[in-house]
């Protein structure tokens, strides 16, 4: 009759001894895209003031952009999972933070949250990072907004 092993770990202990262990810390990225036209205007400012810093950019009308959003989280892998983050819950974080409340708006009259708010695209970022926290993506794995307001004017927050 062979006897039960009883030295060998069972597997509550190797999931626990997983979990201790340090895992390699990643970035993962999820990408998302929205439409939305914005004024950059500062009402404390006159209108040559205004026409001096932002240009067309003021247009009374507004104008408008199609923004590509890059939200990079930053953490241990998972030892159970093997992920940092389902990205079907990242993308539905981004849905119910940005897309939502952010594609085919006018962003200084459609989003009560950003009135007052002059909605440069590092204020869009700084706004987004905000808004994502209000969300349950873990806060501490947070680690980047990157805004695309064209190819070639891009806006990174991180917090700081």
């Amino acid at each position: 009759q062979m006897s039960k092993r009883t030295d060998a770990p069972s597997l509550d202990e190797n999931a626990t001894k997983a979990q201790k262990t340090k895992q390699p810390v990643v970035y993962l990225t999820r990408k998302e895209s929205f439409s939305a036209s914005h004024r950059l205007y500062n009402p404390d400012l006159s209108e040559s003031e205004n026409l001096e810093i932002f240009g067309k950019c003021m247009n009374k009308n507004g104008h408008g952009h199609n923004y590509v959003l890059e939200v990079v989280l930053r953490g241990e892998i998972d030892p159970v999972t093997g992920m940092l983050l389902n990205l079907v819950d990242l993308k539905g974080y981004i849905e119910e933070a940005v897309m939502k409340k952010l594609d085919h708006k006018h962003l200084n009259e459609d989003v009560p949250e950003m009135k007052g708010i002059n909605p440069t695209t590092e204020n869009v970022a700084v706004w987004i990072w905000n808004s994502l926290l209000t969300t349950k993506l873990p806060p501490h794995l947070l680690y980047e907004v990157k805004v695309y307001e064209t190819d070639k004017n891009i806006v990174v927050y991180r917090g700081e």
